[in-house]
């Protein structure tokens, strides 16, 4: 059972690194929505590539826009928040369970 133990560690390391990363990159999304970037920019288009389809969901389902400022990367940012602190610590402890 301490293969599918280490295994699991593995996948909640991976998804906490991932995560992680998806919050850095919508930090820099909302950062750059405060100027006025570059649209042909490569990193500028892979930012928005990248958040837009989340952020577009909860834009489409949620009113998020008060008085011209948009909340959905602070949604984003708290659904993130809370993926890492329920699934990866669920994770670590269902891997801990089984490598005793």
């Amino acid at each position: 059972m301490f293969i599918i133990g280490n295994f699991l560690m593995a996948v909640a390391k991976v998804l906490d690194l991932a995560l992680s990363l998806y919050m850095w990159i919508v930090v820099a999304r909302a950062v750059l929505s405060w100027v006025n970037p570059d649209p042909y920019n490569a990193i500028v288009r892979f930012i928005n590539a990248v958040t837009e389809p989340v952020l577009y969901q909860i834009r489409s389902r949620l009113p998020v826009v008060f008085g011209g400022i948009d909340f959905s990367p602070m949604i984003v940012f708290l659904g993130v928040i809370f993926l890492r602190t329920f699934a990866v610590t669920t994770l670590i402890r269902l891997a801990a369970n089984l490598m005793m």
